[in-house]
C-alpha cells in the first residue's frame, strides 16, 4: 500500500478504470483524474476521489498530483484511422511529458507509465522481447506517437530524478472492452466477421494488466521496459478458441494482402469525401498484416505473477459480452 495518495491518470478508460477499482478495493486513497462531470460521477461510484485535469494543462496536473507519492499514467488516445493525426501526438507525447514534469514538480516519488507493446517495433515474423531492435519505421500514427512518448518519458525520468517504470502491454482484453481485437471476436460470434487477413494476435487479460501495474509500483525497475503478454495466437487459433468457448462456428474468408490494402484505400477515400472517420484504413490493415508476437515472460518473472490462460480469458470475455446483450444468450 502506498504511503501517500495515489493518482490514476486515465481513470475512466478501460485500463485506468479497472486499476482504480482494484486500488480502492485494497484500501488506497485514490485520485481519479478525469475531464468532466461524467468522469467525476464514474470515479465516485467506484469509491475514488475525482480530480479534474487535462493532459495538455500542466497546472491542472500539478494541482491533481499535489500530496501524491505515486502516479499511474494510463491516459492517452488509442486510435487507428484517426481523422486528426496531430491530436494523437499532442495527447500521447506532449500530454505524457506534462504528466512527468508535473509529478516531478510536486515531489511524486514514482510514476508507472502505461506505454504499449507496439513501441518495440519488432520485425515481421519475429518474437519480440524488451530488447528487440526497432524496425525503423511505423505501422500507424498511434504506434509512432506512443514510441515518441515512451522515449521522452523515460529520458525525463532520468533528467528529473523521478522513478519512471514503463509497462508495455499487448492487446488488453476482457470484460469492459469492445474495441480493437474485441471487435473481431464479437463480430465472429455474431456471424458477421465475413473476411479477415492472416495474422498473429497477442493478448493480455485486463486482470493481469492491473496486477502488473500494482506490482510495478512496488517492484518495477525504473528506466526499463516491462513487456506484458499472456498469449500469442494465429488468427486461426484465436477463432478456433472462440468457437470452443461459444459453441458456434462461422465461416471466415481470408483476403490476400493486396486486396485488403486496396479495399482499405477505397474506404478511406469514401470516408474523406463524407467527412467521417474511416472504419477501415491502410494503417489498420498494415498493422493486421504485420501481426505481433511478444514474449512477456521476463516481466512476469521479475514482477512475480502468472498470466491468465487464453481459454480462460476468452470465457470470461464472452460471458461479459452475453451479459451486455452483445451476443445471444446460451
Amino acid at each position: 500500500m502506498s504511503s501517500g495518495a495515489v493518482a490514476v491518470v486515465g481513470a475512466t478508460g478501460f485500463i485506468g478504470s479497472a486499476l482504480l477499482r482494484d486500488l480502492v478495493a485494497r484500501g488506497e486513497r485514490v485520485r481519479g483524474i478525469h475531464r468532466g462531470p461524467e468522469g467525476e460521477e464514474a470515479i465516485r461510484r467506484e469509491g475514488g476521489l475525482g480530480f479534474r485535469a487535462e493532459l495538455l494543462d500542466p497546472a491542472s496536473l500539478r494541482r491533481a498530483f499535489e500530496g501524491c507519492s505515486l502516479v499511474y499514467h494510463a491516459g492517452g488516445l488509442n486510435s487507428l484511422c484517426p481523422k486528426d493525426k496531430g491530436r494523437l501526438f499532442d495527447v500521447n507525447v506532449r500530454g505524457s511529458v506534462n504528466v512527468i514534469e508535473a509529478a516531478a514538480a510536486v515531489g511524486v516519488r514514482r510514476v508507472v507509465y502505461t506505454s504499449s507493446a507496439a513501441t518495440i517495433g519488432e520485425a515481421a515474423g519475429s518474437l519480440a522481447t524488451e530488447e528487440s531492435p526497432h524496425r525503423g519505421w511505423f505501422l500507424s500514427t498511434y504506434e509512432h506517437s506512443k514510441y515518441l512518448a515512451e522515449r521522452r518519458v523515460m529520458e525525463l525520468g532520468g533528467e528529473l530524478g523521478l522513478e519512471v517504470v514503463c509497462l508495455n502491454p499487448s492487446s488488453v482484453q476482457g470484460p469492459g472492452r469492445t474495441a480493437g481485437t474485441a471487435r473481431f471476436l464479437i463480430r465472429y460470434a455474431q456471424g458477421r466477421l465475413h473476411w479477415m487477413v492472416r495474422t498473429r494476435v497477442s493478448l493480455l487479460a485486463i486482470e493481469d494488466c492491473v496486477l502488473a501495474h500494482r506490482l510495478a509500483a512496488e517492484r518495477g525497475v525504473p528506466g526499463r521496459r516491462h513487456l506484458l503478454n499472456g498469449a500469442t495466437l494465429s488468427i486461426d487459433e484465436l477463432l478456433e478458441l472462440a468457437t470452443e468457448v461459444t459453441g458456434t462456428r462461422h465461416k471466415v474468408r481470408y483476403v490476400p494482402p493486396p486486396i485488403a490494402l486496396g479495399g482499405a484505400l477505397v474506404v478511406e477515400g469514401l470516408a474523406k469525401v463524407a467527412g467521417r472517420r474511416a472504419p477501415l484504413c491502410r494503417e489498420m490493415v498494415k498493422t493486421l498484416l504485420h501481426g505481433h508476437a511478444y514474449d512477456g515472460s521476463r516481466a512476469a518473472a521479475e514482477l512475480g505473477f502468472s498470466y491468465t490462460p487464453a481459454a480462460e480469458l476468452l470465457r470470461r470475455t464472452f460471458d461479459w459480452y452475453r451479459a451486455e446483450g452483445l451476443l445471444p444468450a446460451g
